[in-house]
């Protein structure tokens, strides 16, 4: 009988003990890893192509180097599962992305070896050369490390830290883990030869005297040098894809097959002893591991819960999606009207773009990971007789805010931005949820802001936003409408939808005591909270905001009138939202309410976990919201739906 070999990984409870393994052993350690990673997202869902892809580069790094004193700074973060399991958090790993569990992201909290929250692209190589320039100043000495993707590294704010990294010439070592296909042919014999010979310590310490000797030839010295680095320049241009990086400033070594662990660590052991910026370009596969995900990458980078030996995914409610609800008019209003055009930063499948850029691929533009150019690209293309329709997440939306003032509002131009994911994402967490959109977007003139309560009016809102002449913002949740209780959910399905008219609301219920004003699908949570109301004999009014900006006069001017309490409810920051605009609006009025009470996120970031446990956390869940209004008006008590149902 053959008796198993014994786990490496239950050995490893930080970097030492993985820096205590045989070289040999590493590749046994790569494969438990990703095993444990594929137990773990197939039954909790999460990132899954990309973790997969980096286990190598990941051991690698933490074997090469002294960590946590040596510094590694991850780039989006969701390669870095394996680096969550050998820094201590193996043991956590089952909570992954789960409500009071750890992160899918790197996480400042949970490890002296996470850096960084991070969940944003673009930003390692900035935030590592900050740690650098630190380091420099106090004197200290220990290495950084740059981690970052390919999609990463096309982003402006990433060009601009290569540049300012180029500049300053001081010591950090860049990686891109590039997970495409497209250089491929270049990982060969000559390339492997010749990056032996870049990094070899003999090759560098007599390249650098030939060059300080042939400086010192009268007249002719500073020539040859430059001669001699265009020679080394040409030959790495004709067999490496690096010239761009040595344009920068930068030394470019590789392409290094990342799921080689012996290259990697001689490679990381040379480029340790090399001064300056360097940069080492790193060849993975997504998925690596998982047959499937090898093959069908864009299936399997982000995934829910799925059976892990067939690769299908566990079904869930067939309910239809507001991201599904927008791709679909989107095509529909496109076949109409030829000026509708759509654009997308790297994200065309979660902003549901996908068959619009297969029905109409000369009106579709992925710019990648490049939000603000994004954004300007729209203001060119309304400026020029199109109606573009920017999808973009909201927490995506923050990195173009200069481009939102200055080349769509200022300029008033018909930009439409579908703002997906608006409100809490759930198990994506603090760097995901998009809960500023409103207050940030409020601030700004000309520019218009709806909120659809259903997929209905998604449609709607999107077939206005197609005539409207300025700025116009739909934003969206994550998923569909929201679950509710039977009468509830029969209420608002049988409730017609009245045609739009800018600035104006809807009545959805009557009431005389109190009125309560929605944004978006929290109509739903206001209904639920007027009928538990009536059962206390208070009449609350729901209303459907629709238009977040312009607000609608009229209803403002009536609740002065008509109403001592107003109650407003949004899923997005109580500090600068909807609600507060509204406040401060009725008391430049000098008509406000005598009570006014805006229910909303409260000031702090908010973690992962399923969307009904963070709005009970926020206090916006129907019974909490419930007993925050009894308190509003001055009474206590609890009505639970079980007691109205019997």
């Amino acid at each position: 009988m053959i008796k198993p070999m014994p786990s490496l990984l239950d050995k490893i409870h930080d970097p030492k003990d993985l820096r205590s393994l045989p070289v040999g052993e590493l590749p046994q350690l790569a494969q438990e890893l990703r095993e444990e990673i594929i137990r773990t997202v197939s039954q909790v869902g999460g990132h899954f192509g990309g973790p997969l892809g980096a286990v190598e580069l990941v051991i690698a790094l933490h074997y090469a180097f002294q960590t946590p004193k040596d510094k590694l700074v991850w780039d989006v973060g969701y390669q870095a599962y394996a680096h969550k399991i050998i820094t201590g958090r193996r043991e956590l790993f089952h909570t992954l992305r789960q409500f009071g569990g750890i992160s899918g992201f790197p996480h400042k909290d949970e490890s002296p070896y996470d850096l960084f929250t991070i969940g944003h692209g673009a930003t390692s190589i900035s935030t590592a050369l900050g740690l650098v320039s630190a380091r420099d100043i106090l004197g200290e000495s220990y290495k950084v490390v740059a981690i970052i993707g390919d999609g990463s590294i096309q982003a402006g704010m990433a060009l601009e830290a290569l540049n300012h990294a180029g500049y300053l010439k001081k010591d950090i070592l860049i990686i891109l883990n590039d997970n495409k296909m497209a250089i491929a042919p270049n990982v060969g014999a000559l390339t492997r030869s010749l990056n032996r010979i870049l990094t070899d310590p003999l090759y560098n310490r007599v390249r650098k005297e030939i060059e300080q000797r042939l400086k010192r030839i009268p007249r002719f010295g500073f020539r040859l040098v430059r001669a001699a680095k265009r020679i080394e320049e040409s030959l790495k241009n004709l067999l490496v894809p690096g010239i761009l990086f040595e344009e920068f400033g930068l030394r470019y070594f590789g392409p290094v097959d990342g799921h080689d662990i012996n290259a990697l660590l001689a490679t990381f052991q040379k480029l340790k002893n090399i001064k300056g910026p360097l940069l080492l370009h790193v060849l993975t596969t997504k998925g690596k591991g998982y047959p499937l995900a090898e093959q069908q990458p864009w299936k399997f980078h982000g995934v829910t819960p799925f059976e892990p030996s067939t690769g299908e995914f566990i079904k869930k409610s067939p309910q239809e999606t507001f991201t599904q609800r927008f791709g679909k008019t989107l095509i529909l209003l496109a076949k109409e009207d030829p000026k509708i055009v759509a654009i997308t930063a790297a994200m065309p499948d979660g902003t549901g773009l996908v068959e619009f850029s297969q029905v109409f691929p000369d009106r579709f533009y992925d710019v990648g990971m490049a939000e603000q150019h994004a954004v300007a690209l729209a203001a060119g293309l309304a400026k020029g007789g199109t109606k573009p329709v920017a999808a973009v997440y909201s927490t995506f939306l923050h990195r173009s805010y200069d481009q939102v003032i200055h080349d769509v509002c200022l300029q008033n131009l018909p930009v439409i931005f579908c703002i997906d994911r608006a409100g809490l994402v759930g198990e994506d967490g603090v760097t995901h949820h998009g809960v500023f959109d409103i207050a940030y977007l409020g601030a700004l003139p000309n520019i218009a802001i709806l909120a659809p309560r259903d997929l209905d009016e998604l449609e709607m809102m999107l077939k206005f936003a197609t005539n409207h002449p300025g700025p116009i913002a739909i934003r969206y949740p994550r998923g569909g409408i929201p679950t509710t209780p039977k009468p509830v959910a029969e209420f608002m399905a049988h409730l017609p939808h009245l045609p739009l008219q800018l600035g104006q609301s809807e009545w959805i219920r009557p009431g005389r005591d109190l009125a309560i004003i929605a944004a978006g699908t929290m109509a739903y949570t206001a209904l639920e909270v007027a009928f538990l109301l009536e059962q206390e004999t208070i009449d609350a009014a729901v209303i459907n905001a629709r238009f977040l900006k312009p607000f609608d006069s009229e209803l403002l001017d009536l609740l002065s009138s008509r109403y001592r309490y107003v109650v407003t409810l949004e899923e997005g920051s109580v500090r600068g939202g909807f609600g507060s605009a509204i406040l401060s609006t009725l008391r430049t009025k000098g008509t406000s309410p005598l009570h006014f009470l805006p229910l909303g996120l409260p000031d702090q970031f908010f973690q992962h976990g399923k969307k009904d446990l963070l709005l009970e956390q926020a206090n916006l869940s129907s019974q909490k919201v419930f007993t925050q209004i009894k308190q509003f008006l001055g009474q206590e008590g609890v009505v639970s739906w079980e007691r109205i149902v019997q």
